[in-house]
């Protein structure tokens, strides 16, 4: 189903505007993609079940085949009580240099009760002279479970392209019963300075985040996370949260970053109870 077109006035008819929104709901124990409305580029394949009908699979489609300055990106997903569902995408995606203006891409998540998103999204590219803004925001009920992740390469590093200008923002806020339990903003302002810099990427290109929110996790699980990792070109860090997971990667090696995020995901699933099933279109 299309959403009707709708442009807003800082849009120009060569922009996208593309739109996306999917509701799940658990009906007799099955877990179905009950709203699907899309507005182009976007568009999300059949769900599959791969593990059972518990956990519904979907992967969204970008057909554009890049983001430019002024394109807009927005998505809503909603989980009804008991339902679950794993949301990734077929390939990385790319965020070409500006034209002078700023691309966005916004996320509204609603996870009502015993629910859980798992959003698992493949590499981000970033060019330089890229301008990019991302926001999320989850709205998590009590019982409910969210677990994401980035992973995002700084310029074509191999081409020998490094991010030294352009601006790229992100902010993931995730509240519970109107309060905010985790909130975390990025800004990274494309210099030499901050490429180099040891509070900036140090001179590596890729970074990478896994949050996991909802239960409490004890100082074992955090150990576990970290013994996990097993990479030589990049480091990490492991951090509880009042009410999650934290980890982070900062490297040279999207492989080894992958590797240790999905290890840590696979770690996750198994304290609450779930099988690890990669979805296929990873391609491991």
């Amino acid at each position: 189903m299309n959403l009707p077109r709708s442009v807003s006035s800082d849009l120009s008819p060569s922009d996208w505007h593309g739109r996306l929104r999917l509701g799940f709901e658990n009906r007799r124990g099955v877990t179905q993609l009950i709203e699907n409305q899309g507005q182009a580029p976007l568009k999300v394949q059949r769900p599959f079940y791969p593990e059972g009908g518990e956990v519904c699979h979907s992967v969204i489609m970008h057909t554009a085949g890049g983001i430019v300055g002024g394109d807009r990106l927005s998505f809503e997903f909603r989980l009804a009580p008991d339902s679950q569902a794993l949301i990734t995408t077929p390939a990385a995606s790319k965020i070409y240099r500006t034209n002078g203006r700023e691309a966005r891409q916004t996320i509204a998540i609603d996870i009502a009760e015993r629910a859980c998103l798992e959003w698992l999204p493949l590499d981000a590219i970033v060019f330089n002279q890229a301008s990019f803004r991302q926001e999320m925001t989850v709205n998590l009920a009590p019982g409910g479970e969210y677990i994401g992740w980035d992973l995002t390469r700084f310029g074509r590093s191999a081409r020998g392209e490094r991010f030294i200008e352009g601006n790229w923002r992100s902010r993931t806020e995730v509240w519970q019963s109107g309060k905010p339990i985790w909130i975390d903003r990025q800004w990274l302002s494309g210099s030499e300075t901050t490429f180099n810099s040891p509070h900036g990427l140090a001179g590596c290109p890729i970074v990478a985040s896994f949050v996991w929110i909802g239960k409490a996790v004890d100082s074992d699980c955090v150990e576990k996370a970290r013994l996990l990792w097993s990479g030589t070109s990049g480091e990490i860090g492991v951090t509880r949260l009042p009410l999650g997971l934290l980890c982070r990667y900062r490297g040279h090696s999207s492989t080894e970053a992958r590797r240790w995020l999905i290890d840590v995901w696979g770690m996750v699933r198994v304290i609450s109870g779930r099988s690890i099933c990669i979805p296929r279109v990873w391609q491991l």
